[in-house]
Order: structure tokens, then C-alpha cells, then sequence
């Protein structure tokens, strides 16, 4: 959404679009798990009195929207893809199926997985770790509108100072709110390495994909 505080921004779609491309040129297969937060939030509905599932289900037809506005800037690149969504509307995506995303994967396309595990109660970040953990992923990238975990929140404390790496263990016993804590045990159980970075950032993308130090790393043990 940008700066505008709702919706969907072409600027800021045409950016990240703009960056996948270049990782893709790369040989790199990129899956991406969207979340719908700009449109509708599944939990600020259930703060109003809506009921969790119905408002859960909300949120998920909002990264749908989003998918689709993605998908279709991709393509105009040129970028090949594929949306598979986990509640299944065959006229606008494929149902999830974990064999075919990862075939697609192998031929080079972007699958954007949306409507998150198509169930109520989880998170998109739990949709990322699961499906990041199907495809056999090496990393999840999990993009932010900072450049890493903060002891607090760094919009609103200038204390806060910044880590260079986390275990699991840290982002749970601290309550760091990288991730949700079902992302992060399903990521801690698998010992799936997260990145968290500024996505605001043009070229942070890249720089990972490449190996470069950015934001910060959550893995099993701290290497420091």
C-alpha cells in the first residue's frame, strides 16, 4: 500500500516486481507467500465484533486481490507465473497443489501462494513457513518496513538497537515479533533459516539472494 495507507500502490508493486525479475535472471526459483493486510486485516475485524472466522477468511480473499495485481505486473515483464490459491476459485487461480507449485518452481516461473493455508486462526507468516517447508525453500525472506529485528520498535523507541542474528529460541523468549510463534517453532522444528529485511530498500533482494549480510538472520544457533 505505500504510503497511502490502504490499497494497493503501482509504485511500490512496480519496484518489488522490478526486483523479483532481476533474481529470477539469476536461476534463483522464487515462491512468494503475499498477505492481504493493505485491504483487509483478519484480526483488527474480530477486534470489532466480527466473528474470527468470518473476518479470518476476509483477510484471506484480500491476498487474492493482491496476488492477482502482483501476478499481472510480473507478467508484464515478462516474468512467467503462476497464482495458487488454498481456497480454490478455479476462474482466477490453481488450487494449491505441492507437486505442481514445485514443478512450476523447477521451470522458472514465480508461484504466488495466496488465501494463506486457507484456513482461520493462522497467520500469513504461518502460511510462509509451511509453505516454504513443502517446497523444500532454503530460506524465507520475510520483508518488512525496517532494516531488521529491533530490541523494540524503532518507529517509536530511538533506544531500540538493532540484532545481526537471532536463534529461535531468542525471537520466542523475547517476544520479538519477527514471525508469529507457529512460524517460528514450524522454522525452529525444520531448522529453516528466516531473513528479515527492509523491502523499502531497492537492490535488499538481491543482496541476499547473492549472499550479502542484510537485516537480520534467525536460525537455529547464533554464529556470533
Amino acid at each position: 500500500m505505500g504510503e497511502q495507507g490502504y490499497g494497493i500502490d503501482h509504485a511500490v508493486l512496480d519496484t518489488i516486481t522490478s526486483e523479483v525479475k532481476e533474481v529470477c535472471a539469476l536461476g534463483v526459483e522464487v515462491a512468494i507467500v503475499i498477505g492481504g493486510g493493505n485491504i483487509f486485516r483478519g484480526l483488527s475485524g474480530a477486534a470489532k465484533g466480527m466473528e474470527r472466522a468470518s473476518a479470518d477468511y476476509m483477510g484471506m480473499l484480500a491476498t487474492v486481490l493482491n496476488a492477482l495485481a502482483l501476478q499481472n505486473i510480473l507478467e508484464n515483464k515478462g516474468v512467467v507465473t503462476r497464482v495458487q490459491s488454498a481456497i480454490e476459485m478455479r476462474e482466477l487461480a490453481e488450487t494449491y497443489i505441492r507437486r505442481r507449485a514445485v514443478r512450476h518452481l523447477e521451470k522458472g516461473r514465480v508461484v504466488i501462494f495466496a488465501a494463506g493455508t486457507g484456513n482461520p486462526y493462522f497467520t500469513t507468516d504461518t502460511a510462509a513457513a509451511l509453505r516454504a517447508m513443502e517446497t523444500a525453500s532454503e530460506v524465507i525472506m520475510k520483508a518488512t518496513k525496517v532494516d531488521g529485528v529491533y530490541s523494540a520498535d524503532p518507529m517509536k523507541d530511538k533506544s531500540a538497537t538493532k540484532y545481526e542474528q537471532l536463534t529461535y529460541l531468542d525471537v520466542l523468549q523475547k517476544d520479538l515479533k519477527v514471525m508469529d510463534a507457529t512460524a517460528i517453532s514450524l522454522c525452529m522444528d525444520n531448522n529453516l533459516p528466516i531473513i528479515v529485511f527492509n523491502l523499502t530498500i531497492p537492490g535488499n533482494i538481491k543482496k541476499i539472494v547473492l549472499g550479502e549480510k542484510v537485516g537480520t538472520l534467525v536460525t537455529g544457533r547464533n554464529h556470533a
